[in-house]
């Protein structure tokens, strides 16, 4: 049995942050978080008397494909930190809120992104946590395909998403025993149907606009940590 203190934790991270016009009262709320996060996670950690070996976070900015053509989707790599903390702060900080059309965003989408991230294969004990900051509700996965910078590999359906995120029996882009899903989103179809129906989901309801109360997102990191 490896001894507790020889367990190297890894954890990638990514956010996917709804960047569209709605979300205007609240970005600074969510960007600032999102920055938050390394030196908070790394401090709960602290206190569980367990420290971080590797922590990397990608970010992903959504909006609609049909509205918002080549603005609709950014995704970078992963960032490792505190190394490439500059050149995270320099991404988050350049999210604006804007476009996004109707009510519904390409959240869905950006989950799949997320799903397929290159996620770290090292380590004893490893985290792939997903978090997902919304406003809004998300169309089916695929109402925006008409759309010429629509990405290909998508799923093409809800169900098929799901099978993406795998269950307890089947693993696909993500590790079960690691993954984790962090929803800060209406109660609204598919937000609600993957916080009812998939594992290892902690689902946090938002209103449109209002920002992340201090108490939950304390209770997001602490959520992540406790996992360990």
């Amino acid at each position: 049995m490896s001894d507790l203190t020889t367990m190297k934790y890894n954890v990638d991270m990514v956010f996917c942050i709804d960047a569209t016009g709605s979300m205007s009262p609240v970005i600074d709320t969510v960007k600032q978080n999102a920055l938050n996060f390394y030196d908070d996670v790394i401090k709960v950690m602290n206190e569980k008397q367990k420290s971080i070996d590797r922590l990397r976070i990608r970010v992903i900015a959504f909006r609609d494909y049909l509205a918002d053509g080549d603005r609709a989707m950014f995704a970078t790599n992963f960032f490792e930190l505190p190394a490439q903390a500059k050149e995270f702060e320099t991404c988050v900080k350049s999210i604006t809120a804007k476009g996004g059309g109707d009510e519904p965003e390409d959240g869905l989408e950006a989950l799949a992104y997320a799903i397929k991230s290159d996620w770290s294969k090292e380590g004893t004990k490893r985290r792939n946590v997903i978090v997902v900051w919304t406003d809004a509700s998300t169309h089916e996965i695929g109402f925006g395909k008409t759309a010429p910078n629509y990405p290909k590999g998508m799923p093409q359906t809800f169900a098929e998403l799901t099978g993406w995120w795998g269950d307890e029996q089947t693993e696909t882009f993500i590790s079960n025993s690691g993954k984790r899903l962090v929803l800060f989103s209406p109660q609204k179809p598919y937000w609600e149907q993957i916080t009812n129906t998939w594992n290892n989901v902690i689902h946090y309801p938002s209103t449109a606009g209002r920002g992340l109360e201090e108490y939950t997102y304390r209770e997001i990191v602490d959520a992540i940590c406790n996992s360990f």
